[in-house]
C-alpha cells in the first residue's frame, strides 16, 4: 500500500469526513480525497484555516467541500448524533472518516501530570473519534463500501518514557480500532484501521520536537498513498490493522 496508485476516481461519489482538516495530514488527506473525486467534510476548531482548505479544493475544480466548525474538546454525544442527522439531512450519505484531529500538550513525567490533562488529552484522542464513529455509524452501515481510518502514534505504539497521556491514549485508540473491527466482522462493508504518520512535516511535530530539522522530515502529502489506499475500495478486508505509513 505504501507504493499504492489511486485510480483517478477512486472516491468519486463518495461523502467521507476529515477531522482536523486545516492544517498537517488532515489537509494533505483532505485535499487527496477531493482530489480522487470525494466531496469533503472538512471538520476543525479553526475556521480561517477550513475555509483556506475549501478554496483550494474549490480553485482545483474539485467536488465542492462542507465546513463544519469542531472543537472535539467541547462536543457531547447529543452533538455528535446531531452532526451525523445533519450529514444525512445534507449529503444523503457518509462513506469514510479520517480522524485525524489529535490532542498534545508536552513532554512531562506521569508524575506530574494532572487529572485534567488525562482528561482532555482522552477526550479528544479516543473519547471524541470513539462518539462521532458511533453516532456516524448507521450512515456508514448503510454503504457499499465505507472505511474510518484512526490516526495512532509511535508513542502510542510502544512506550515511551515522558509521552504521558497522550501516548496512553494512542495505545487506546490502537484497542479501539481491534475492538470494532472484531466486533463488525459480520459487516464486511464497513472496516476500520489506524495509522502511525511516523515523524513527518506538521505542526504537531514541531511541537514534540523542536529542535528537530522541520525540512528534513518526510512531507504529509507523500504519506498520501496509505491514506488512498485505506479509504478505497482496494483495502476491501483490510480490518482492524494498525498500518505504519512508513517503511524503513
Amino acid at each position: 500500500m505504501h507504493n499504492y496508485q489511486a485510480p483517478a476516481q477512486l472516491l468519486a461519489d463518495h461523502v467521507i469526513l476529515v477531522t482536523g482538516a486545516g492544517q498537517g495530514i488532515g489537509r494533505e488527506a483532505a485535499l487527496a480525497f477531493a482530489r480522487h473525486g470525494a466531496t469533503v467534510i472538512l471538520c476543525g476548531r479553526t475556521l480561517k484555516k477550513l475555509e483556506a482548505v475549501y478554496d483550494a479544493i474549490e480553485a482545483a475544480g474539485y467536488p465542492q467541500a462542507v465546513i463544519f466548525p469542531l472543537d472535539l474538546s467541547k462536543t457531547d454525544e447529543p452533538s455528535f448524533a446531531a452532526m451525523a442527522e445533519g450529514i444525512y439531512q445534507q449529503l444523503g450519505r457518509l462513506d469514510g472518516i479520517l480522524h485525524n484531529a489529535a490532542h498534545y500538550d508536552n513532554l512531562s513525567p506521569l508524575e506530574i501530570q494532572t487529572m485534567e490533562q488525562f482528561e482532555s488529552m482522552f477526550k479528544v484522542n479516543v473519547t471524541a473519534p470513539f462518539a462521532l464513529t458511533k453516532a456516524c455509524l448507521p450512515l456508514l452501515k448503510r454503504g457499499t463500501d465505507t472505511s474510518v481510518i484512526f490516526t495512532s502514534s509511535t508513542a502510542g505504539h510502544q512506550a515511551g518514557a515522558y509521552w504521558g497521556s497522550h501516548g496512553i491514549s494512542k495505545q487506546a485508540v490502537e484497542h479501539l480500532v481491534k475492538t470494532w473491527a472484531l466486533e463488525l466482522e459480520n459487516t464486511p462493508n464497513v472496516r476500520l484501521n489506524a495509522v502511525i504518520p511516523g515523524p513527518v512535516q506538521s505542526p504537531q511535530r514541531k511541537k514534540s520536537h523542536p529542535g528537530e530539522v522541520h525540512d528534513s522530515l518526510p512531507t504529509a502529502e507523500s504519506l498520501m498513498s496509505v491514506y488512498l489506499y485505506l479509504m478505497g475500495k482496494d483495502s476491501a478486508g483490510v480490518s482492524g490493522q494498525i498500518v505504519e505509513a512508513q517503511t524503513a
